[in-house]
């Protein structure tokens, strides 16, 4: 991740091995516009043209990016993706995307620091270490560049994208490597000073009752982990609970996968992921919001001692749930956890779970659905995650999905739906149960937790820390922050 620094050189005077420049309109092309005529160059949405400069700058390689008329911070945030991924060879680079305030300042720096990313950790030969020169440093070209709030927000940026890059980093890593003992070393080891952590082992989450988690966990030999992150600042003027679904494999247990549906199956635990990841961003931040974060951690394996369908489990919150899907095993460890969060009386809850396959169907792989049981909650969900460039859209949980939760002949609720539509709608409705009255909100980030394709903008290949910065902006809207 390169260094992000501020400048208020012009881009033809800006001193970097390449600038990247920001096409709205002609007035930006300049003296370059023959080139990029020559080029093809049009502007169209996406594009981008690498060419020297021919002495028109002081850097000897212009990167040439299309941006609108009027760009979002989103557009901004692609576009320094787009021009840094496309930098080749080159220590520095100067960055002139003409960011309107500050929010674009901060957008660009999140942009360049997620492009960079790569997981080579178990690559023996690094893709071209032999000849690439690595980007070291990064010049954002503004001229708010002496104000104290530009420079606030440029360090806030490298706060999150660092956060986002742990939670890809913990998504990406094998799930040999990761089993549930190993992924709850691995948050502990995150947190820092102002991040209290406890780690509960199967001793313990049956001495306090938590019998969704111990029953997904049942049929492993690595046996679950609940941990609980706690910030707590002095001058916190709010208390959010977060809860994660952290399974580190997902075999679907007995009801188990086909093979080809397990082969990306150590993205299950992005929820918990994100949590984490967020939680101790927001301390990092200094944000004064009181945080409690529960990571639900298990392996869901088959075994002669693995959950039954039929069988039924007692939960934390005394409820019990006929069991009849073993694939729906998240919903199970975020009930415990939710559970949890409710004792606590948080003002808000809000759990983040790669959960159902069926708002993919309805989103697609781009975008989480946000369900709830709170508007005012769910509004402001979606409102940060626009504004932290992550697509989200509310879906309901309609009454009727009520009546079949609670339709199980021989125990308080049934795990999973019998028919086979409204899959996301009924597995909130299920996490309702063991909320309370608490406003809560429930993201399904079963489709934008992995990218499967092309690595694109400044999303790679694999984990992609989904959900993390929609978190922090969530938490600093509700601690009343900038």
């Amino acid at each position: 991740m390169p260094t992000v620094t501020l400048s208020t050189s012009k881009p033809n005077t800006a001193r970097a091995d390449v600038l990247i420049l920001g096409i709205r309109n002609d007035e930006d092309k300049g003296d370059l516009a023959e080139t990029l005529e020559l080029l093809g160059f049009t502007g169209e949405k996406g594009q981008v043209a690498t060419f020297p400069s021919a002495g028109l700058a002081k850097a000897p390689l212009v990167v040439a990016v299309a941006l609108p008329a009027e760009p979002t911070a989103e557009d901004l945030r692609r576009a320094a993706a787009r021009g840094v991924k496309a930098v080749k060879n080159a220590s520095s680079a100067a960055v002139a995307l003409h960011p309107a305030g500050v929010d674009e300042v901060e957008a660009i720096a999140e942009g360049l620091a997620l492009a960079t990313y790569a997981y080579e950790t178990y690559k023996t030969k690094k893709k071209g270490a032999a000849n690439k020169t690595e980007l070291t440093t990064a010049a954002i070209l503004t001229p708010f560049a002496r104000q104290t709030s530009a420079a606030t927000a440029v360090e806030r940026a490298a706060t999150v994208a660092a956060a986002v890059n742990a939670a890809r980093d913990w998504v990406n890593t094998p799930p040999g490597d990761k089993r549930p003992a190993d992924l709850a070393e691995a948050f502990s080891a995150h947190a820092g000073s102002d991040v209290k952590v406890t780690v509960w082992d199967e001793k313990r989450l049956a001495k306090e009752k938590c019998g969704g988690i111990l029953g997904v966990g049942l049929g492993s030999d690595s046996p679950p982990r609940l941990l609980t992150l706690s910030y707590d600042p002095a001058d916190a003027v709010s208390h959010l609970a977060l809860v994660g679904k952290g399974i580190t494999f997902d075999s679907g247990g007995l009801s188990i996968k086909p093979g080809a549906s397990m082969q990306t199956m150590k993205l299950d635990m992005a929820g918990a992921a994100a949590v984490v990841a967020a939680t101790v961003a927001i301390a990092q931040l200094g944000l004064p919001i009181k945080v409690t974060a529960y990571a639900c951690i298990a392996e869901n394996m088959p075994s002669g001692r693995a959950t039954r369908p039929g069988d039924v489990l007692t939960m934390r919150s005394g409820a019990t749930v006929e069991v009849h899907n073993t694939d729906a095993e998240g919903r199970l460890v975020l009930a415990d956890g939710l559970a949890l969060a409710a004792e606590t009386k948080p003002d808000h809850i809000v759990d983040i779970a790669t959960l159902t396959g069926a708002c993919m169907v309805a989103l697609g792989q781009h975008t989480a659905g946000v369900l709830g049981n709170d508007e005012g909650l769910s509004d402001t969900v979606l409102a940060a995650s626009r504004a932290a460039g992550e697509s989200m859209w509310p879906l309901p949980i309609t009454e009727e999905m009520k009546g079949i939760v609670t339709s199980s002949s021989i125990a308080d609720l049934r795990q999973h739906n019998p028919k086979s539509y409204g899959g996301t709608l009924f597995a909130a409705s299920f996490l309702r149960e063991f909320v309370g009255d608490i406003p809560w909100a429930h993201l399904d980030i079963a489709g934008p937790s992995f990218n499967e394709g092309s690595a694109f903008d400044y999303t790679p290949v694999g984990g992609t820390g989904s959900g993390v910065r929609t978190l922090v902006r969530l938490a600093t809207e509700l601690a009343g922050a900038k």
